[in-house]
């Protein structure tokens, strides 16, 4: 929740009694002390205004998201259903959908969730949440349909043409993950998830050059022994023998546990290299390039 710190409620004889009439400010004071991760002063002061006014949907979505906060979903579903009922917010939705899921009721999440995409005017959090849950359950199909919608209604959502082409690469739709990343990438040129999702992209239809450029470009932004490695693995098999060699070197250097992986590599690579000896190969994963 957002808000604005707002004057404190002044107490008198404990929580349950305000002095002051508006219980407005003393919903924004729970929200204030909600932002600042204290979820259990803000479920006392939103408790005194429910004790007040019973259905104030501010202080129930305030004592519903205190206490998800605290890890008692199963506790935050009944004061978030009745903000729920009392005001169409979507918001309101998004945090009754986590305390459903959170408590086990999946199937019941995904339903809020669908409601919420259908709010207007479009609240796209929700497409995203929707979109990630459904990923979760492996629901694939679906979850690319609403990062679809989702990215129609707001083309410039970065998070949405990202999850879009994560849930491509799970299902193998490289080309598919290809458009999203380059979506993902007009926005936000320098995205490290999006540039790794490019290359590797490129990288499963054959196009290792188109690949190893982007993960040139993701080690400017990130370096990463994992990087190095599919950027040496690239190299390799396009025949930049040398290059693609001081890229491994740099993985097993980065995480050396790594080196299984890497001479793997270099054994299988078209552009590789066979080692008759363990020792061998160890030395020459591990010597620098003169």
């Amino acid at each position: 929740m957002t808000g604005q710190a707002a004057p404190v409620a002044k107490m008198a004889n404990g929580p349950g009694h305000l002095r002051t009439a508006n219980l407005d400010e003393a919903v924004q004071q729970a929200v204030f002390a909600l932002n600042n991760k204290r979820p259990d002063e803000a479920e006392r002061i939103a408790g005194a205004v429910l004790k007040r006014d019973p259905r104030h949907a501010g202080a129930l979505h305030v004592v519903g998201c205190a206490r998800l906060m605290q890890g008692r979903a199963q506790e935050a579903i009944a004061p978030l259903e009745a903000a729920a009922r009392a005001q169409h917010n979507p918001e309101i939705d998004l945090k009754l959908a986590t305390a459903l899921r959170n408590a086990g009721r999946v199937d019941d999440a995904v339903s809020r969730l669908k409601r919420a995409t259908k709010r207007q005017p479009p609240f796209v959090p929700a497409f995203h949440e929707l979109g990630c849950l459904l990923a979760v359950l492996e629901r694939y199909d679906e979850a690319i349909e609403v990062f679809r919608h989702g990215l129609e209604l707001a083309p410039m959502t970065m998070q949405l043409s990202l999850q879009l082409g994560g849930v491509s690469m799970q299902c193998r739709k490289w080309a598919d993950a290809k458009a999203a990343f380059a979506q993902t990438l007009g926005i936000a040129p320098n995205s490290p998830e999006a540039l790794f999702g490019m290359a590797k992209a490129h990288q499963e239809l054959g196009e290792y050059r188109a690949a190893a450029a982007c993960y040139r470009r993701c080690l400017r932004v990130k370096p990463d022994p994992l990087i190095w490695h599919n950027l040496g693995r690239c190299l390799l098999m396009i025949g930049e023998n040398e290059e693609g060699y001081d890229c491994l070197r740099w993985a097993v250097r980065g995480d050396p546990k790594r080196y299984g992986g890497v001479l793997g590599t270099l054994v299988k690579s078209p552009h590789g290299r066979f080692f008759l000896r363990p020792s061998a190969a160890a030395r020459f994963i591990r010597e620098a390039k003169s």
